[in-house]
């Protein structure tokens, strides 16, 4: 399987409320900051830890984690900060082989802030991600994945759609399926039209959202309204909502899952990512959707157990203690 997304390098830190209202960001989102922005919370911000990160690269480490072959497809600098992303892939088996820059703006970073509930709220600054260009996506490797996921937060740099496009044309002439992640509900609101464009102009296939996004993208505060709407474009839709489980939405029915339970939750940085990791990597096993959507809860609730966005144990042998796969 292959990801393309916005190459980060995340700064996690532990905060209160009080510090969100002082810096005037809106909790449990992601918003946009420049280099400036940038430094200035970083200045301020506890204690952090410096891990790489990024939506679709997490559920490349993910679906590598559950044994199955991953790719990425990001852009960062060649900067010390760029090297230590490609190190952290490479060294859990995920290809990538994207040339860095050696111009331009720094490799992306993403200061994220948990609050003691476990939610993040995440200021990103994109750098050298928006630098990303269809001479980025290697064909064959485009070719070679059963499954192409793309984030949403790709949407945000000009370039980086036109790789996009690219990578949907690629796969679906050579018979794979695409996958998109809503990303966040901000995301939607500014890419609305779009997304649904993608989805009924036949560019995707499965669609991945939490329900807050689903219900962004109808423009509708009722969970039921959109999901009725989903039932009626021609995807294959993966709901998450939180602490109840998944719903895995077709034409014909919508299957509940429920969460694996989890005794506490530290970070919910990554939850999303990795429950599409499990997903997909249950789909290119034949399981059925229903243990798609629990091998995808499995780790997720890996992932929200502790602080950061990679998986820490092995995934595959806690699919396997589950009785999940083979």
């Amino acid at each position: 399987m292959l990801t393309l997304g916005n190459a980060i390098v995340d700064v996690l830190a532990h905060t209160d409320e009080a510090f969100l209202v002082k810096k005037n960001v809106h909790k449990g989102a992601m918003q946009l900051i420049d280099e400036t922005r940038a430094e200035e919370l970083y200045g301020e911000m506890g204690p952090a830890i410096i891990v790489s990160g990024g939506s679709a690269a997490n559920t490349a480490a993910g679906i590598a984690s559950l044994g199955v072959k991953a790719g990425f497809i990001g852009k960062v600098k060649d900067d010390e900060t760029g090297r230590l992303f490609a190190h952290d892939l490479k060294s859990i088996d995920v290809h990538y082989d994207v040339a860095p820059a050696n111009d331009g703006p720094a490799t992306a970073r993403s200061f994220i802030l948990v609050t003691p509930d476990g939610e993040r709220t995440m200021n990103t600054y994109l750098g050298a991600c928006q630098n990303l260009t269809p001479d980025d996506v290697n064909p064959e490797t485009v070719r070679a994945s059963s499954i192409v996921y793309l984030e949403g937060y790709l949407w945000d740099p000009p370039a980086a759609k036109e790789a996009f496009r690219k990578a949907v044309k690629i796969a679906h002439e050579a018979g794979n399926k695409v996958a998109l992640t809503l990303s966040d509900a901000f995301c939607v609101d500014r890419y609305r039209d779009e997304f649904l464009g993608l989805m009924r102009d036949g560019s995707l296939d499965i669609l991945f959202a939490n329900i807050h996004e689903l219900q962004s993208l109808y423009g509708t505060s009722d969970a039921d309204t959109a999901l009725a709407a989903l039932r009626e474009e021609n995807v294959l839709g993966a709901i998450t909502r939180s602490s109840e489980g998944a719903l895995v939405v077709s034409r014909g029915e919508t299957k509940a899952v429920p969460a694996f339970p989890v005794e506490r939750v530290i970070d919910t940085t990554g939850a999303g990512d990795l429950f599409a990791a499990g997903f997909m990597a249950g789909l290119t096993q034949d399981l059925d959707l229903t243990d798609c959507a629990r091998l995808g809860g499995l780790a997720a609730a890996e992932i929200i157990s502790h602080l950061g966005a990679r998986p820490q144990v092995s995934l595959k042998e806690l699919a396997q203690q589950q009785g999940l796969v083979g």
